[in-house]
């Protein structure tokens, strides 16, 4: 009696083992290849599944969109600057029988193959062209990604670059760089400006030589922006031309009077005197 009972436990207990092997749960986001004595019988859908156990066996395979960070690569670009580059993938499985018989382990193969595009694709573009075409870059990287992984099943989505090293001298070297462009922009603006400024007053001479009043007016004006501020200055506009011609003419005479040499008392009054204009008086 006690064997019997023992034999019943023992049937009992490998009845329950053999339930818990054959009974499978495939994930809604994941779809199940069934071997059966290493031969591929197909696929299972999401659900509970049941197998046969030591006999079958059933992989379960994610078609959920995998993100898979690419580490940095060590690139020389095509004008030979050395540049660290690190991007991110997103694939995902579209053909779970490839992906587990095609190869032997998918997200490891993916990284692989994602590094030496990379390298690759970055290497054949110009430091100038890596940092402002990442778009094209990454359109690529993807396309090439897509043809080399079609046949394990699997979808490249996206690929993004996520960051650029540089180098420290080719910091500096590119800041010195964009401050030369922006003094050069700056430097253009100021000739513009200077170019405006000239055509204005040029302008602005030919109305006051047709009005000869307005230049009266704009010393007026000056006078008025001077009073403004509280100070002792006294100033008396004048044509300035001719203030410096008068100047220079009363200088000369000041110097050639004080250089003359002088005359005796009784042949200076045998001399005309002059008469008020300059001219002397005839004898």
């Amino acid at each position: 009696m006690e064997v019997l009972i023992f034999l019943l436990v023992v049937a009992a207990v490998l009845a329950a083992v053999a339930l818990a092997m054959a009974v499978k749960i495939v994930k809604q986001y994941e779809q199940g290849v069934l071997f059966r004595f290493g031969r591929l019988v197909g696929t299972r859908d999401p659900g509970l599944r049941f197998i046969i156990p030591f006999v079958d066996v059933l992989h379960r395979v994610s078609l959920r969109i995998v993100t898979m960070p690419i580490q940095s690569q060590g690139i020389i670009t095509r004008d030979n600057v050395s540049v660290d580059v690190s991007a991110v993938a997103y694939f995902r499985v579209v053909d779970a029988v490839k992906s587990v018989i095609a190869v032997e382990n998918v997200h490891a193969a993916i990284n692989q193959i994602a590094q030496t595009t990379l390298r690759k694709v970055v290497g054949q573009h110009t430091l100038d062209e890596t940092l402002s075409e990442t778009d094209r870059i990454n359109l690529d990287i993807r396309e090439i990604l897509d043809v080399a992984t079609v046949e394990w099943g699997v979808q490249v989505t996206l690929v993004e670059l996520k960051d650029i090293q540089l180098p420290d001298t080719m910091k500096r070297a590119m800041a010195r760089q964009a401050e030369a462009e922006r003094e050069k922009r700056a430097k253009i603006i100021n000739a513009e400006g200077e170019s405006l400024a000239a055509s204005a007053l040029g302008d602005a001479s030919d109305t006051m030589m047709a009005h000869p009043l307005a230049l009266q007016l704009r010393n007026l004006q000056s006078l008025v922006e001077i009073g403004v501020d509280k100070n002792t200055t006294v100033v008396f506009p004048a044509p300035l031309m001719s203030t410096i011609g008068e100047l220079g003419a009363f200088l000369a005479r000041e110097t050639s009077a004080a250089t003359a040499p002088a005359l005796p008392a009784d042949l200076a009054k045998t001399l005309p005197s002059p008469a008020p204009n300059g001219v002397p008086e005839s004898v």
